[in-house]
């Protein structure tokens, strides 16, 4: 349990002091990697060294010859189903017969230490047909293409059409793009405790985001009934997509239910980027028309995602990639080809942004060459075009509620320009630049992006709360208890301002997130403010009119411990209608319905809800030494209704490093199906070096259909701050930029 320290008026609109923010800063926060339990034994995996084999052979004499070894399974021994995914079952648990990826797991093993588990999984000795990968996305397509599946190494087409398809325009510009593969880079690496149980069935504490998306999985392939296998959130260091797909959650329970023992496995920071999904790499063509007065007329675009080995949710990131494909425009004509794509590369699947990062840094481009083309101010471009409440998406979907795209943009345009840099250690290449900055150019870029909140295209998505009012110590307390996963994102706060205003209390305890209650879905799609808050505030309302009808008020509230009358005055105290006859309700609560798009069409209320930011990026520029700094951001964002304004600018900010990150550092170096950087010595991460300082600007709009008005607030700023810091490199160096990351290579022609 959680419990929330409250005081008066920390309700909804307030920042009160998050529970874990304390613990996380200090590092006496509890990750599931510092779970425990007597007789525990410990797990390793064997991955595979290819990209492509076929397997001959498994000898497991070496591994199981070693002392303190407890189990050393394979494919074989997996007792039910053979296969897991999110969207499609396509992974197998062990390798079977072949391996897709280079880090696919061959076998696993439990051991009484760590190390030797490790030792062990290196004995193992497997015999493999190494085969030529399939890295190309572009030539998987191709029908005469080797196939990475039987069925073929196409995941999903989705073609949108929107328009007269014929369409003309006097100024035209044309550009090819290419987006790297970037990590989510959480703190925490992939790692869990499971416990097997005297009824046969298994006990698995966590780090994930979907705890009952793992249920699923797990149960079916451990054979199991799904109320045999109960899951527990533990403490999630970080997530942003990366632990939406199962990863050592069958593993473990496998191996406690095969030892009758406790076991825990926790990656190495090597294996955690072999063991989890990244960002699509993307290949994008766009054509953008419009006439002389810079009115987009036609977008045509095709979109090629590099889904790597297995499904995961490639087929919806390509549906998002394709139906955001314009941007937050006015486009009368919409062509657009989106492919998500088998290969023998790792697999890829959900990351911050979900296909509308990938789209936007090129349709943004395209902006800014349109701009340069027709001689115009890009933010003015932009505004001219910019979407209304009444317009209509690419797939006819009218937008509704607030659309205030031209306002963020100007908002960013007006914000004070940053002043010169004076201190050398300011400049790019920071204290250990090797120039006095004769080189240096300074360049200003835009960036505005779109998302949709939720899930889309006719999920079921929704989320279940159970709310229970009772006395405690004699004054009225409110427990919630829901499965959303807090995975740094600020939700158990959330869900306690929730009930504390709904209730008028101040003691509010947080429950921790488990199966035990219905589902909550994935702490993803910006999704669960506005879904779990929205299931949290109706389990309340609930709760509130069964005390208010008990004791004969029905148009009362609750305020303060106290119920009071329509007009306001006391009619009684809350501890003691409630006595000793505690209320509990548990509510199911939906948004409103999404709808399949057309297969041929791609026309189809499709999202549940957009949303809107802009950045403007100010960048420093050796030009001689390819070294990019960027000195300030400017960012704006509709939030409906900021509930915890503190959590609120903290998001904004950790995603907008997020893209700027993507923008100038962040890449998987993939060399024929072959991670050649998997640690953070390589793989490069903004520091508190690297991040400028950011100027925000928080908007409250107000969305009518949503629960307190409220709109998602995550992934917006990863969107928008890619292409903005890469339009300010633009700007400052002249050079056409039509890949990210940027490398220092591309700035100075070496």
């Amino acid at each position: 349990m959680t419990v929330v320290a409250t005081k008066a008026g920390h309700g909804i609109g307030t920042s009160p002091v998050r529970p874990d923010g304390i613990l996380k800063v200090t590092g006496e926060f509890a990750f599931s990697s510092d779970l425990w339990a007597d007789r525990m034994l410990w797990g390793a995996t064997l991955r595979s060294p290819h990209p492509r084999a076929r397997i001959r052979g498994i000898d497991l004499t070496g591994a199981l010859a070693l002392p303190g070894v407890h189990a050393v399974l394979t494919a074989e021994d997996v007792p039910g189903a053979k296969h897991y995914g999110l969207e499609h079952r396509d992974q197998p648990v062990l390798a079977m017969g072949q391996v897709r990826y280079a880090g696919e797991p061959v076998a696993i093993v439990a051991a009484d230490h760590p190390e030797t588990a490790r030792r062990a999984a290196a004995a193992i000795a497997v015999d493999y047909e190494v085969l030529a990968p399939i890295v190309d996305s572009e030539a998987a397509l191709d029908p005469a293409a080797e196939r990475v599946h039987e069925g073929g190494n196409l995941l999903r087409h989705v073609p949108i059409r929107k328009g007269p398809q014929d369409a003309t325009a006097p100024v035209v510009v044309t550009g090819e793009y290419e987006v790297g593969m970037q990590d989510q880079a959480f703190l925490g690496p992939e790692s869990g405790l499971a416990i097997p149980a005297e009824d046969g069935g298994v006990d698995l504490f966590i780090a994930t985001q979907w705890l009952h998306g793992d249920l699923g999985q797990v149960a079916a392939c451990l054979g199991l009934p799904p109320d045999k296998v109960r899951l527990s959130l533990a403490g999630v260091g970080g997530a942003f997509g990366g632990r939406e797909d199962v990863s050592m959650q069958v593993h473990a329970c496998m191996l406690a239910l095969h030892t009758g023992r406790p076991v825990k496995m926790v990656y190495s920071r090597e294996e955690s980027f072999h063991g989890h999904v990244h960002r699509h790499p993307a290949r994008l063509r766009y054509e953008h028309g419009a006439d002389a007065d810079g009115r987009l007329v036609y977008v045509k675009a095709r979109i090629v995602l590099d889904g790597g080995a297995y499904a995961s949710t490639s087929m919806a990131v390509v549906a998002n990639a394709t139906t955001l494909g314009v941007g937050p425009y006015r486009v009368p004509s919409v062509t657009i080809d989106g492919y998500a794509v088998y290969t023998n590369n790792p697999p890829c699947g959900a990351m911050r942004g979900f296909g509308a990062v990938q789209a936007c840094f090129a349709y943004e481009s395209q902006m800014d060459r349109l701009a340069d083309a027709l001689g115009l101010d890009p933010v003015e471009l932009r505004a001219r075009n910019a979407l209304e409440p009444g317009d209509t998406m690419p797939t006819g979907q009218v937008v509704s509620g607030p659309a205030p795209v031209a306002e963020l943009l100007r908002r960013v345009q007006a914000a004070p320009p940053p002043g010169p840099v004076t201190d050398p250690r300011e400049r790019p290449g920071g204290a250990a630049n090797t120039t006095r900055g004769e080189g240096v150019r300074r360049g200003v870029g835009y960036g505005i992006g779109i998302k949709n909140v939720g899930f889309s295209e006719g999920f079921d998505d929704y989320s279940t709360a159970r709310v229970r009012l009772e006395v405690v110590g004699g004054e009225a307390a409110a427990v919630v208890h829901t499965a959303a996963a807090e995975v740094g994102q600020g939700l158990v706060t959330v869900q306690a301002q929730i009930a504390r205003t709904e209730l008028g209390v101040e003691q509010v305890t947080v429950a921790t997130a488990d199966t035990s209650v219905g589902s909550a879905g994935s702490s993803s799609a910006s999704r669960q403010t506005y879904v779990t808050g929205g299931a949290v505030k109706a389990a309340c309302e609930a709760v509130r009119q069964e005390v208010l009808d008990r004791a004969g008020v029905p148009d009362g509230r609750l305020a303060g411990g106290r119920l009071l009358s329509a007009e306001g005055e006391v009619v009684a105290d809350l501890a003691a209608v409630l006595g000793d006859r505690p209320v509990e309700r548990t509510v199911e609560w939906r948004h409103r319905p999404t709808f399949p798009i057309d297969p041929r069409t791609g026309q189809g209320d499709a999202h549940v809800q957009y949303a809107f930011a802009a950045h403007r990026a100010t960048v420093d520029v050796d030009v001689e030494l390819g070294l990019v700094r960027v000195v300030e951001i400017a960012t704006a964002q509709d939030v409906g209704r900021a509930l915890h304004p503190q959590s609120v600018r903290g998001q904004i900010a950790g995603g907008t490093a997020q893209g700027l990150g993507l923008a100038v550092m962040e890449e998987i170096q993939v060399v024929d199906g072959l991670i050649r950087n998997p640690s953070f010595t390589d793989y490069l991460i903004p520091t508190m070096l690297d991040v400028p300082p950011m100027r925000i600007e928080v908007l409250e709009l107000g969305d009518p259909e949503a629960p307190y008005g409220l709109r998602g607030v995550g992934e917006p700023p990863t969107i928008s701050s890619t292409p903005a810091v890469v339009a300010a490199i633009r700007a400052a160096t002249g050079l056409a930029l039509r890949r990210v990351p940027v490398r220092p290579e591309h700035l100075t022609g070496t």
